[in-house]
C-alpha cells in the first residue's frame, strides 16, 4: 500500500501539473483515510492520526502524558486521538511519535483546486519569519513573483499588519498602565502563548489586550478590501493551522501552509524564486518585521510608545518567555506576584517564530536574517510608515487612536 508521504508527493505533483482528476483514476494502492485527509483537509483535525497505534504499553503510557494541553486521549480501540478543540498545534506529539503516525493537516489540494479551477483571487500572506528561508538570495520581491507564477493574485507581508497591531497594543499599554502594579500580557502573534493563557491561566485574561494576531488582521483586511478573495497564510508554525480554525476568527484565513510545504511546491514545480525578477513593494517598518523573533514585539511596542507618548511617567518594562516551559514558568510567577515587569511577552517556540517546527533554516540564522531585514526597512516604527496610515484609512480608521474603538476588525473574544 502506498505510504502517506508518497501519496502526498504524488498528489502534489498532480495538482501542480493540473492533472489531479486524471491521476486519481490511476490510484489503486492507497489508504482511503490518507486520501481523504489530503483531498478534504477541512473535515480533519489539525493533527491527524494515520493508522493504529502499534507502540508498546510502556510507550503508550508516555504518550498518555505527552500533551501539555490535555488534547490527547485514547479511543475505544486504544489508539491515541488529538481533540481538535483542545489542540494548540504545538507539534510536540508529532515530533515525539516514534512510529511517525501523527502528521499535521495539509491544505495543499484545495488551494491548488482554487488556483487551477477558479477565478477566485487567492492571496499568499507570508509570515515575518520568511526572511531568507528559501535562500539568502530570495528577496521579498522575488518571492512575490514566484507566488504569482503559481497563480496567486499577490503576496502580502504580514509584517505590515504586525505594524498595525503594534500601534494598537502601544495604545492599549498607554491606556492600561497607570500604576506600578499594572501589567499587560502579550504577544498576540503567538497562538501557543495565547492558547496557554486561555486554557490554563484564564484568570489572567483581563490583562491580555483583545487583539487578533497579525495573521488574522491581514486576512480580515484583505477580505474587507476584496470580499471575494481567499487567503493562505504561510509560516513556520503548525499552531497557525489550529488558530485559523478557532470559531471567533475563522472568517479571516482560509488555508495555512508551512515554509516546508511551500518548499515542496517550489521543488516539484521546478520553481527557483531567486531567478525571478524583483517585484518591489516595501511596505512594513522595522517594528513589524522583527515580530518573528523573541523580544521583537517588546522592542516594537517600546519604539512605538517612544514615538507616540515620549513623556510617559511609567516606562515600559518588558520581560520575555522563550519556549513553552519558560512561558509556563513566567505565568506561574505572575500568579504568585513575583514579576515586576509590566509588559510580558511569550513565544511558544524557542527563538520565537524563527524557531518554529517547520522552519527551513536554523533559528540562529533566522534571527540574523530577520534582524537584517528589519534594519533595511525605510521606516523604523508604524507611526511614520505612510503605508500603514493609508491602509488604516482604507479600512475605515481616520486616526491611529481609533484603533481602540470597539469594532470587529482587529479585536477578538478571549473569554
Amino acid at each position: 500500500m502506498q505510504s502517506y508521504n508518497s501519496l502526498y508527493d504524488h498528489l502534489l505533483k498532480a495538482a501542480i501539473n493540473k492533472k489531479v482528476d486524471e491521476e486519481l483514476k490511476k490510484l489503486t494502492q492507497y489508504d482511503p483515510h490518507h486520501l481523504d485527509c489530503l483531498l478534504n483537509p477541512d473535515k480533519h483535525p489539525t493533527v491527524i492520526r494515520l493508522g493504529d497505534c502499534e507502540c508498546s504499553e510502556e510507550q503508550k503510557e508516555k504518550c498518555n502524558d505527552m500533551c501539555d494541553y490535555d488534547a490527547m486521549s485514547k479511543d475505544d480501540n486504544g489508539n491515541f486521538v488529538v481533540a481538535d478543540e483542545k489542540c494548540l498545534g504545538c507539534s510536540k506529539c508529532i515530533s515525539s511519535c516514534i512510529k511517525k503516525n501523527l502528521v499535521d493537516r495539509k491544505d495543499l489540494m484545495p488551494i491548488f483546486d482554487l488556483l487551477n479551477n477558479s477565478d477566485t483571487p487567492v492571496y499568499a500572506m507570508i509570515a515575518p519569519a520568511f526572511s531568507s528561508q528559501f535562500s539568502e538570495d530570495v528577496t521579498p520581491g522575488k518571492l512575490r513573483r514566484a507566488f504569482k507564477g503559481l497563480g496567486f493574485a499577490g503576496m502580502i507581508e504580514v509584517a505590515l499588519f504586525a505594524d498595525i497591531l503594534t500601534l494598537k497594543e502601544a495604545l492599549e499599554f498607554d491606556n492600561a498602565i497607570k500604576t506600578d502594579e499594572d501589567y499587560l500580557l502579550t504577544s498576540c502573534c503567538c497562538p501557543m502563548w495565547i492558547g496557554m493563557i486561555k486554557k490554563i491561566y484564564n484568570d489572567l485574561i483581563p490583562h491580555v489586550p483583545p487583539s487578533v494576531s497579525p495573521m488574522v488582521a491581514c486576512g480580515r483586511s484583505i477580505k474587507k478590501i476584496h470580499p471575494e478573495a481567499k487567503t493562505v497564510f504561510i509560516g513556520p508554525c503548525i499552531a497557525k493551522k489550529a488558530e485559523a480554525r478557532e470559531k471567533d476568527i475563522a472568517d479571516s484565513v482560509d488555508y495555512v501552509l508551512t515554509f516546508q510545504e511551500v518548499a515542496d511546491i517550489f521543488n516539484i514545480a521546478q520553481i527557483d524564486p531567486k531567478n525571478f525578477v524583483e517585484d518591489l513593494r516595501d511596505h512594513s517598518s522595522t517594528a513589524g518585521r522583527i515580530y518573528a523573533r523573541t523580544g521583537g514585539v517588546s522592542e516594537a511596542i517600546q519604539s512605538t510608545l517612544d514615538y507616540l507618548r515620549p513623556n510617559r511617567t511609567i516606562p515600559l518594562k518588558s520581560r520575555q518567555a522563550n519556549g513553552v516551559p519558560e512561558c509556563r514558568d513566567l505565568l506561574n510567577e505572575i500568579k504568585e506576584g513575583k514579576v515586576t515587569a509590566n509588559f510580558l511577552e511569550g513565544m511558544g517556540c524557542v527563538g520565537g517564530c524563527v524557531g518554529g517546527p517547520k522552519i527551513i533554516i536554523n533559528k540562529e540564522q533566522g534571527t540574523e536574517y530577520v534582524n537584517k531585514y528589519g534594519k533595511q526597512a525605510i521606516y523604523r516604527t508604524p507611526v511614520d510608515n505612510p503605508y500603514v496610515i493609508e491602509l488604516l484609512k482604507r479600512l475605515g480608521y481616520d486616526t491611529i487612536e481609533s484603533l481602540l474603538e470597539n469594532d470587529n476588525m482587529f479585536i477578538r473574544k478571549l473569554m
